[in-house]
C-alpha cells in the first residue's frame, strides 16, 4: 500500500479579529475558522470535502497551499510537515500544489492576454525555460483543456464563464503539478457548463495521475468526481467514507441532510421520500458551542453532546463519524 501524498493532522486556523468601533485595547476575538480536521490524501485520489458556506472549506485549502498561517496541528507533505518548510522549499511546495479557484474571470488578470496568463507559473517558478518552449507547452495546455490554440492572444474578457475556468485550469496545469486543490470550481457556472467542466477535471485528473481535493457545497457535484468526501460543519469533520457509502448510507445527522437535499431524477421517489430538515442557523464561528459544534441544530441531540467534543469513531472500510447517536439512514428511498 503506498504511502499518503499529503496527511492533515488536526490542522487548526483561527483568526484574530477587532470588533468594529472597539477601543484599542479591547481584546480581539478569536474566529475558529477549522477546528482540528484530519484526513490522507493517497496519490491519484480525488477527495471531495462539501459542507455549507461558512464551514471552513476555503479556509482549510488555503492553510494547504500556505496562504493562510495555521494554528495548530500538522500539514504533512510527502512526509516533509510543511509548518517546518524555509521560504525556498515553501516555493518547490507551491510549484507541486496548484489552486483552481471559484470564480473564473475574477481570478484572471484582464491585463494579461491568455498565453500571458497560462505561461505566468512557467516563468515564475521555472524562468530558464526558453521562449519557444514555453509558447509550445502554452498550445498544448489549451488544447488539452479543450481551448483553441488561436486564441492564445485574447483577453478574458473576450470568454464565456466556462472557458474562463478552462484558462484557469490549464494555468493550474501548466507546472505538471502533484495536487490540485478545486475551490467550487463550478459553482459560478452555468448548470450544463459544470458538467463540462468536472467531466474535463476527471479526465484529466486520470490522463495526468493527479491528486486532487475537491471543495463544494453541492453534493451531487462532489458524487460524481470523488473517491471519498469529507463533510465539514463550522470548521470541524462530522463523517468522512467512501463516495458510494457516503451518499447511500449516510451515519451523520448532518450528512443526513445534506443528501437529502439533492433532488432524485424520479418524482414518485422524490415526492414519496423523508427530508431531514436542519433547524435553524449556522453558529458564529467567533463563538462555537461547547462540545460538538452541531448539537444546537441536531435533531438527536442528548445532554451530553454539550460536555465534550465527539471524537471520529471508526466503523469500517474507512468509514468515520464525529457522533456517538450515529445511525445508519437511507436518505434515497426513505419514505413517510
Amino acid at each position: 500500500m503506498t504511502d499518503p501524498i499529503l496527511k492533515v493532522e488536526d490542522l487548526q486556523v483561527t483568526f484574530d479579529v477587532r470588533p468594529r468601533g472597539a477601543w484599542p485595547w479591547t481584546p480581539s476575538l478569536k474566529l475558529h475558522a477549522v477546528g482540528g480536521i484530519s484526513f490522507d490524501l493517497n496519490p491519484g485520489e480525488c477527495l471531495g470535502v462539501v459542507g455549507e458556506s461558512g464551514s471552513g472549506k476555503s479556509t482549510l485549502a488555503r492553510a494547504i497551499i500556505g496562504t493562510v498561517p495555521t494554528s495548530g496541528g500538522k500539514i504533512i507533505w510527502q512526509g516533509t510537515d510543511l509548518a517546518g518548510m524555509d521560504e525556498r522549499n515553501r516555493r518547490t511546495h507551491r510549484r507541486d500544489v496548484q489552486m483552481i479557484f471559484q470564480d473564473p474571470l475574477a481570478a484572471l488578470n484582464p491585463r494579461m492576454t491568455v498565453g500571458q496568463i497560462i505561461a505566468e507559473p512557467l516563468v515564475t517558478h521555472k524562468p530558464d525555460t526558453p521562449k519557444d518552449d514555453v509558447r509550445r507547452m502554452v498550445a498544448e495546455m489549451m488544447e488539452r483543456v479543450g481551448l483553441l490554440p488561436n486564441l492564445i492572444n485574447r483577453y478574458p474578457h473576450e470568454f464565456s464563464g466556462g472557458q474562463c475556468q478552462r484558462i484557469g485550469i490549464a494555468r493550474a496545469l501548466i507546472l505538471r503539478p502533484k495536487l490540485v486543490i478545486c475551490d467550487e470550481p463550478v459553482s459560478a457556472l452555468d448548470v450544463s457548463v459544470q458538467a463540462q467542466v468536472v467531466n474535463l477535471l476527471k479526465d484529466l485528473q486520470k490522463d495526468m495521475g493527479l491528486s486532487m481535493i475537491f471543495i463544494a457545497h453541492d453534493l451531487s457535484v462532489v458524487k460524481h468526481i470523488s473517491d471519498r468526501i469529507v463533510v465539514m460543519y463550522l470548521g470541524r469533520a462530522m463523517e468522512t467514507a467512501t463516495s458510494q457509502t457516503l451518499t447511500t448510507r449516510p451515519e451523520h445527522p448532518y450528512s443526513q441532510a445534506l443528501i437529502a437535499s439533492v433532488p432524485i431524477p424520479d418524482p414518485v421517489l422524490e415526492k414519496a421520500r423523508m427530508r431531514p430538515v436542519i433547524q435553524g442557523e449556522l453558529p458564529s464561528p467567533l463563538k462555537p458551542p461547547s462540545g460538538c459544534v452541531f448539537r444546537p441544530r441536531c435533531p438527536k441531540v442528548q445532554a451530553s453532546c454539550a460536555l465534550e467534543r465527539p471524537q471520529m469513531l471508526d466503523l469500517g472500510k474507512g468509514h468515520q463519524v464525529a457522533c456517538p447517536y450515529h445511525e445508519a439512514h437511507d436518505v434515497l428511498h426513505a419514505t413517510a
